[in-house]
């Protein structure tokens, strides 16, 4: 199995019980998660070496939060120890009408005031197959966007195919200085990976009528961009998730890749949502480990669009199923039977 390298933020995240809004709960449901971590426990899952590069605080909710992640079989050896926190988010889910909101806590946050020399990133990346960050890091503060580029520049220097998932936080920093610090990093990237808002707002692409919250795709406008931001980036894949939102309840969940020659579509799933957190992260997943494994193109979309529809599913950030489900689910069985 490869040797896979996430580096990002984990936090604690402090959801409202069930369906309550943040002022009806007087406790809430504890679990950690975040963009790469989350990826890191998937590829963890499925067989291959996945590694979880960070900073944490030295104390009990630090080391919680690296359990978390061992207890899914990730290697949590290059997570470095120090500062003042742990960054948290307080997630109320929506239903339907009503839209899940986030909220966030993590202003100087031990990953985000971590230096460059808290990490040797030549031995991180010694033997690695792959590098995987998301657009969260670079924007969570400037010395986390400084620390990036500097994990870029390094797995290039090894040859690693590096892969990106755009995610556009809006709450953490503008378009404009989204699109100045993330088209710097795109040199680095082999695999990008986001949807229609973070090809907007990351790098300036609008995928032709395309309207996430009427349930309206412009196929047609997804392949003229992918194949203006191969042309700008040189790309090897850019790939989209295709969320159609008919409620907070109800999606429409398919994919589309390009490889500068061919475009693709998905199968595409109506899921019903238990919690759509981490869902991007368990299709960026899916789709890193079909391409590892050396499905082709076609099949690793598929994967990856299989294992977030069961992401969707399942509570937490995590996506903790097995390769045999995902099997499943490619394969045809959506019938959700009792297994007995």
């Amino acid at each position: 199995m490869a040797k896979v390298i996430t580096m990002g933020e984990i936090m604690l995240r402090l959801s409202t019980p069930g369906y309550q809004r943040f002022i009806q709960s007087d406790s809430f449901d504890v679990c950690y998660g975040g963009g790469e971590a989350n990826v890191a426990v998937s590829l963890a899952n499925y067989g291959h070496d996945a590694y979880f590069v960070s900073k944490v605080p030295k104390n009990p909710i630090g080391d919680s939060a690296v359990a978390a992640l061992r207890k899914f079989n990730v290697n949590c050896k290059y997570i470095a120890k120090g500062g003042d926190r742990l960054g948290i988010y307080f997630l109320e889910t929506g239903a339907s009408m009503r839209a899940s909101n986030v909220v966030y806590d993590r202003a100087a946050s031990s990953i985000a005031e971590a230096d460059v020399s808290d990490f040797d990133f030549d031995s991180i990346f010694e033997g690695a197959d792959w590098f995987h960050f998301t657009g969260i890091t670079p924007a969570i503060s400037d010395k986390a966007a400084i620390l990036t580029e500097e994990a870029l520049k390094a797995a290039k220097r090894k040859n690693i195919t590096v892969s990106v998932d755009l995610n556009y936080r809006k709450k953490l920093w503008t378009t404009e200085k989204a699109q100045r610090i993330m088209t710097n990093l795109m040199q680095y990237v082999d695999v990008c990976i986001g949807n229609e808002e973070d090809a907007e707002k990351v790098l300036g692409f609008k995928p032709g009528k395309t309207d996430v919250t009427s349930g309206e795709l412009e196929l047609a406008g997804y392949k003229d961009i992918f194949e203006q931001m191969v042309k700008k980036f040189n790309f090897k894949y850019v790939v989209s998730s295709l969320r159609e939102s008919y409620s907070a309840s109800d999606n429409g969940w398919s994919a589309c890749i390009y490889d500068g020659k061919e475009f693709y579509q998905s199968k595409k799933y109506d899921i019903r949502i238990v919690d759509r957190v981490g869902g991007g992260d368990s299709f960026a997943a899916g789709l890193i480990c079909g391409l590892l494994d050396g499905k082709p193109m076609r099949d690793a979309l598929e994967y990856g669009v299989a294992a977030s529809a069961l992401k969707h599913t399942i509570p937490g950030d995590f996506n903790m199923v097995s390769r045999a489900e995902v099997d499943a689910l490619v394969g045809g069985d959506a019938s959700g039977r009792v297994q007995r």
